[in-house]
């Protein structure tokens, strides 16, 4: 009996392990195809590459797949977002060459196969016989469980890239930066400070303060016209506003026109405390929100001596109405920034709602705007697109800084298009202003408002003709 028993028992034990076993093979075979697949799907991307097929490559990606270059050494693109994205990245490539080869070194499934490394060489034709750009290629790329590319990785010496593409002059260029600290109304202000390439210690500099778009943190557009400015021999500082980003302050993402207006003339009061500035030369500029923010700061603060701005957003209490629902939408926004400070002042508690959102109505930006989604764009990490105060929309909504014009004497030079937000806002504006050393540039473009507005946040076309022009305007009035 007991040996019947026993043999059951292992019958049993045998049996229930069976499955298992057979659940584990088939898990292992699931795997090993899914890597297989992957690094196919990896093969067809540099084959795609190499037969100049642009539509078989952008196909291999997912719709909101991204395309990440870590180490861009701001002279080639960042990357990529979404298929058109990815796209738009790739199509001017394929004519600037003659031609290219990729031979893959080393390819590694990981993670169950959703992630694939490769180690490859790159191997360009340049156009009329000019030779061939070799570099060394380290790159990752994701996938889905369809077996789409949701990202990819790549990483290349940046140096070496603009040595073979001829670009080591724009490497040269790459100039001095630091992060630096200074109180803003009792609370630390954090900014970084761009130097020129040539500069000399010793020497002094004219400066300009840069500001960027509303929500934003210094590492995008105000970093961005930062660094081009002091490649045309300024010495620039982009800081984050109390706050936002590395500075303090609370409610986090509070909008307050107010505190920036006086943290600008806070950021002017630090450049007066460095040596290598000259106090007499210091202007400021704005693109969007911050063009406002500057214009009304540079009407009352007599250390900025000029002030120039790139798409401007300038609104009263009838503009707003426009972007925010009508009487009703601006009231109801209103009452929820009332009750939100309200609730602070008796709990201590904040309201926040997103930044930006293409399907929830109630976020502070509701569309495709797609600099703010775009991580290889203005959609970074240190940028938060979950989290905007909603005190904000009183102080915001109530700002009008028309009665300004009247009141700034300073040399005044902007740039804006039909295309950028509230065109005729902006040449009200600009008629307004009392200084008679003024001027607008107004770019010619196709593109509808106000799209247009988010290219001169970040695109090379419109970046570059603001650049220009606005550093001759520095030039010759500071």
């Amino acid at each position: 009996m007991k040996q019947i028993i026993l043999l059951g028992l292992v019958g049993l034990l045998i049996a229930c392990n069976s499955k298992p076993v057979e659940s584990n093979d088939n898990a292992r075979n699931t795997k090993l195809k899914t890597m297989e697949q992957n690094k196919a799907t990896v093969r067809a991307f540099f084959n795609a590459l190499e037969a100049e097929n642009l539509d078989r490559l952008v196909g291999l990606f997912s719709e909101d797949a991204k395309h990440v270059n870590p180490y861009h050494a701001n002279i080639f693109p960042k990357g990529a977002y979404g298929k058109e994205g990815i796209r738009a990245y790739w199509s001017p490539v394929f004519p600037n060459f003659d031609g290219m080869q990729f031979d893959l070194k080393e390819m590694h499934a990981m993670d169950g196969g959703e992630v694939v490394y490769v180690a490859f060489t790159g191997k360009i034709r340049k156009k009329n016989n000019a030779g061939l750009y070799t570099n060394q290629y380290y790159s990752t790329f994701k996938f889905n469980e369809a077996g789409e590319i949701t990202e990819y990785v790549e990483l290349f010496n940046p140096v070496t890239a603009a040595q073979g593409l001829g670009l080591q002059d724009q490497l040269i260029k790459t100039q001095k930066m630091k992060k630096v600290e200074f109180k803003s109304e009792g609370l630390n202000v954090v900014g970084n400070l761009y130097y020129p390439a040539d500069y000399e210690e010793g020497k002094t500099y004219p400066a300009v303060i840069c500001s960027g778009s509303w929500t934003t943190v210094k590492e995008q557009m105000a970093g961005l016209y930062a660094e081009r400015l002091a490649q045309e021999g300024f010495i620039t500082l982009a800081f984050d506003f109390r706050n936002f980003g590395e500075s303090e302050g609370l409610p986090r993402a509070w909008e307050n026109p107010a505190m920036k207006i006086q943290d600008i003339k806070n950021a002017v009061a630090y450049m007066n405390t460095l040596s290598e500035v000259d106090n007499k030369r210091i202007g400021a500029f704005g693109v969007c929100a911050g063009s406002m923010y500057t214009l009304m700061t540079a009407s009352e603060d007599e250390g900025i001596k000029a002030v120039a701005t790139t798409a401007s957003w300038l609104h009263d209490s009838e503009a707003v109405k426009l972007f925010y629902g009508g009487e009703e939408g601006v009231q109801q926004r209103m009452q929820a920034a009332q009750a939100a400070k309200k609730k602070y002042a008796e709990t201590g508690e904040f309201n926040y709602i997103k930044a930006i959102s293409t399907t929830d109505e109630t976020a502070a930006m509701f569309g495709p705007y797609d600099y703010y989604l775009n991580p290889a764009r203005g959609a970074i990490q240190e940028w938060s697109a979950d989290q905007f105060a909603v005190a904000t929309w009183e102080d915001w909504l109530t700002l009008d800084p028309f009665p300004s014009a009247e009141k700034l004497t300073k040399p005044l030079f902007m740039v804006h298009s039909d295309g950028c937000v509230l065109p005729d806002y902006t040449k009200k504006y600009f008629e307004n202003v009392a200084s008679a050393n003024k001027e607008l540039l107004w770019v010619e473009t196709e593109i509808a408002s106000p799209m247009h507005q988010f290219a001169f946040y970040d695109q090379e076309e419109e970046v570059g003709i603001s650049i220009e022009a606005t550093a001759k305007f520095f030039h010759k009035n500071l």
